[in-house]
């Protein structure tokens, strides 16, 4: 049962740092549920204490994923139209390669607050610029807590 348990935690914490770039993976979530898989190993040396912490982590990224779009959006002076045009263009992006999950959220921003025709290109350029900051910002601390998590999954196993 421990090889099985390593085994997917491994699995977990390498579709978890997907996860970080892809936004149809959950990837903090799958990072911590490798962290949690390897503490019921018994040769484990991940402690409660550990779980908890990469707990509070977590929710705190994936929380601050959620927010970030918004937040940068309101900033830059987006409006509901730019924030449904991001999240329309990480999806697609997510077809165009890494360039695509970049310039995605950017693109998307700028056409929906175009179609809406509330602000002017020059606004929309920027609403589009705050919107692909959030996406860089939220990608950030989803890799690098999904790297920590990995290391200590990797660092625990062997």
């Amino acid at each position: 049962m421990d090889t099985t348990l390593s085994i997917i935690a491994v699995i977990c914490g390498i579709v978890g740092l997907l996860g970080a770039i892809l936004p149809v993976l959950p990837g903090t979530l799958l990072s911590y549920a490798g962290l949690l898989c390897l503490y019921f190993t018994s040769d484990s040396d991940i402690s409660v204490t550990m779980l908890v912490l990469w707990g509070v982590v977590s929710t705190i990224v994936i929380v601050m994923d959620y927010f970030l779009p918004g937040y940068f959006s309101k900033k830059f002076g987006g409006t509901k139209a730019g924030s449904i045009g991001a999240t329309v263009g990480v999806l697609i992006g997510v077809f165009l390669g890494p360039i695509g999950i970049i310039l995605g959220p950017f693109a998307g921003a700028v056409i929906g607050e175009l179609i809406a025709n509330k602000l002017t290109f020059r606004e929309a350029l920027q609403v589009g610029f705050g919107s692909m900051l959030s996406f860089l910002v939220g990608t950030f601390f989803k890799l690098v807590a999904g790297g920590l998590m990995l290391f200590y999954i990797i660092k625990d196993i062997f």
